[in-house]
């Protein structure tokens, strides 16, 4: 370093005294950042990993699945992902993974998983249940353990090599019902986050428009606004009539937009998914409390089946 500033210091005499002080903090600026690697999510990374060839010619392709992956809470779920260079290359490069959950609400997307070589780090409601699946040198697949109502939506596979990534996104949709609540007080009195909990108290979540649709070609009729995920206010109506928006609209999806999520109040759209399991009975001949089925449910291993609540 002293030797490159005695250099410019030489070159320095010729130039205007006020040009010196910020030529010289650039210098000092970039000779700062000289051996010093960016840290993300607990890893440094060399952005220098592979060798100094650029790939020039060479395309680095992901992919992953175009059908939607359909499951069941408390299910575990592979989500494909794989990637090669075309051309092949002849030897293997160093490369860094990152899995995302796509916010419905287009906000910032959820860091579900990173991996460098062997470095792997999962975050939040992901930690201890994802890790990923490597069964053939090309696979970066995202294994999910004990799936959770709000792990469904979409997920971004993202390969990193040097300066170059490429990525591809996964659909996972969870097998469920969507039912609409209104609280028993009248309809149009919860504002989102009311909402939200409201969705929790009946053991689901707040619906995504993508649920809601799919109920809406599977039949759902409900003529009152109910809030869903992304914070939009919508309703799905299967025969047109005066109350929902007037008997000459197509049937379809109506539509409020994107709403105030503590001052406007409206109903809810929840979702929820059976668990993992089967329903039977229990071949008591005695009548049970309440408080007496559910022991007798854990007696067996097991747990007293739930129903959804609505109030119309």
């Amino acid at each position: 370093m002293p030797r490159l500033l005695s250099r410019f210091s030489f070159q320095f005499q010729s130039l205007p005294e006020a040009m010196l002080f910020p030529l010289v903090v650039m210098l000092l600026q970039i000779g700062s950042t000289h051996g010093g690697l960016p840290f993300y999510n607990g890893f440094y990374y060399d952005r220098d990993m592979n060798d100094k060839a650029l790939l020039n010619g060479v395309r680095l392709m992901v992919e992953t699945s175009e059908d939607a992956i359909f499951t069941q809470r408390g299910a575990n779920i592979t989500l494909p992902c794989h990637y090669h260079y075309a051309p092949k290359l002849d030897a293997p490069r160093r490369i860094r993974i990152k899995w995302s959950k796509l916010r419905e609400d287009n906000s910032k997307d959820r860091d579900v998983l990173v991996a460098s070589g062997r470095n792997h780090r999962s975050f939040g409601e992901f930690r201890g249940r994802t890790h990923l699946q490597q069964d053939s040198p090309d696979e970066v697949s995202l294994v999910i353990n004990d799936l959770r109502l709000d792990d469904a939506g979409k997920y971004r596979c993202e390969v990193i090599d040097g300066l170059e990534d490429e990525s591809g996104t996964v659909d996972l949709e969870l097998q469920g019902v969507v039912f609409p609540y209104q609280p028993p007080h009248g309809r149009y009195k919860l504002n989102f986050h009311e909402a939200k909990k409201i969705c929790e108290d009946q053991d689901a979540v707040i619906a995504s428009f993508d649920q809601l649709f799919k109920s809406w070609l599977d039949g759902l009729d409900w003529c009152n606004a109910g809030w869903l995920i992304d914070g939009t206010v919508q309703y799905p109506i299967t025969v047109p009539r005066e109350p929902c928006g007037g008997p000459h609209l197509q049937p379809g999806i109506r539509s409020y937009g994107e709403r105030h999520k503590n001052l406007h109040l409206f109903d809810v759209f929840c979702f929820s998914s059976a668990l993992k399991g089967t329903v039977y009975y229990l071949g008591h001949k005695k009548k049970f409390t309440l408080e007496e089925a559910k022991q007798a449910c854990q007696d067996d291993q097991a747990e007293i089946a739930k129903f959804f609540r609505t109030s119309v």
